[in-house]
């Protein structure tokens, strides 16, 4: 049961937010009792404590399973992110457009003054652990050869991580998730143009050889 109501409780979370959650719609659609929820939780705090722990640690899990493998390029990583927050948006934006909120993380930041200290700890250091991971997954291409010995990892993975970090409210603010895509790979396609490794040039041939070729 009280996987349950988290699950419900997430979902009525990313709609309504933290103001908007009310034990006695969880009740409704699991067909119990407020009580029965209050005695799973306590209180409102602690359910959204517990709901949104376990929100961040699905998400870094995936973000790690992206940004910490060593086999996939940069472009890859960053299209991998775009995907996921695909997945999320298409769960509560059904025909692949819309402004409906997706992302409890950008939800809960928005409420950040009716959230538990943990909760908001827990917020904070996600974000931290993601900025540590793209510039892990930046400062990986370099070294193989990706990227230019030049590239600035720190900046590349700091405006990475920022997009992956306010793609919910992207997608609220420009109404579909087109948008967002466009912006993922156009910056992608700006990294690889600024910094990425160019192809040796062919060795131009003086017209001396190109004599004693003819």
């Amino acid at each position: 049961m009280r996987d349950k109501i988290k699950t419900i409780a997430a979902e009525l979370l990313i709609r309504h937010g933290y103001r908007g959650l009310r034990f006695g719609d969880i009740a409704v659609r699991l067909g119990t009792t407020r009580a029965n929820i209050h005695y799973h939780f306590g209180t409102k705090q602690k359910l959204v404590e517990e709901v949104v722990e376990d929100y961040l640690r699905v998400t870094l899990n995936r973000f790690r399973a992206i940004w910490l493998d060593d086999q996939a390029a940069l472009d890859d990583k960053i299209r991998g992110t775009m995907e996921f927050n695909r997945e999320r948006y298409r769960k509560f934006n059904r025909r692949g457009s819309g402004a409906r909120p997706w992302s409890l993380i950008a939800r809960m930041r928005l409420e950040r003054d009716l959230l538990t200290e943990q909760t908001n700890a827990g917020l904070r250091d996600f974000g931290r652990e993601l900025d540590a991971m793209t510039e892990a997954a930046v400062e990986l291409a370099k070294a193989r050869g990706e990227l230019v010995p030049e590239a600035p990892v720190r900046d590349i993975a700091r405006q990475i991580a920022g997009i992956a970090n306010t793609s919910g409210s992207f997608t609220m603010d420009t109404g579909s998730f087109e948008q967002l895509e466009n912006f993922y790979l156009g910056f992608s396609r700006l990294i690889t143009h600024a910094y990425g490794r160019k192809a040796e040039p062919a060795p131009v041939r003086r017209r001396s050889q190109l004599s004693r070729a003819g």
